[in-house]
């Protein structure tokens, strides 16, 4: 009996060298191996579910930039704002901010930022 190819989540894998399987064309009987030459039935893609996830800040935009809530916090002479801001250190979602222009005018502020739970610093160039 052959053997037939290794499922992971909805991939396919050659039972023999590994190698990532193609889809079937349409009648297609059978899926070839690029690699080793190894026949997979095509019948061994049917009832696979695929399920597809994206994390909330892969693909951020201006307008979830946006609705980022601000409180003014009054600390020393330098008026910060609290905004919704993950920190790439610790990943706490809250973090102090101050705008500042660095560079000539006709090019973007630099916004810094400080986590509020860890105090890690970083910056972003607008």
């Amino acid at each position: 009996m052959p053997r037939l190819a290794t499922k992971i989540g909805a991939l396919l894998f050659c039972p023999d060298c590994g190698t990532l399987l193609n889809l079937p064309q349409e009648n297609e009987a059978e899926v070839k191996c690029e690699q080793c030459g190894h026949k997979e039935p095509a019948s061994s893609y049917e009832n696979i579910e695929i399920i597809t996830r994206s994390h909330p800040d892969a693909f951020p935009s201006a307008l979830a930039q946006k609705r980022k809530t601000q409180t003014k916090v009054h600390e020393s002479d330098d008026a910060l704002l609290r905004v919704t801001e993950l920190c790439p250190q610790c990943g706490h979602t809250e973090a102090f901010s101050k705008e500042m222009q660095l560079r000539s005018a006709d090019e973007g502020s630099t916004i810094f930022y400080t986590c509020v739970k860890c105090k890690f610093g970083w910056r972003v160039n607008n």
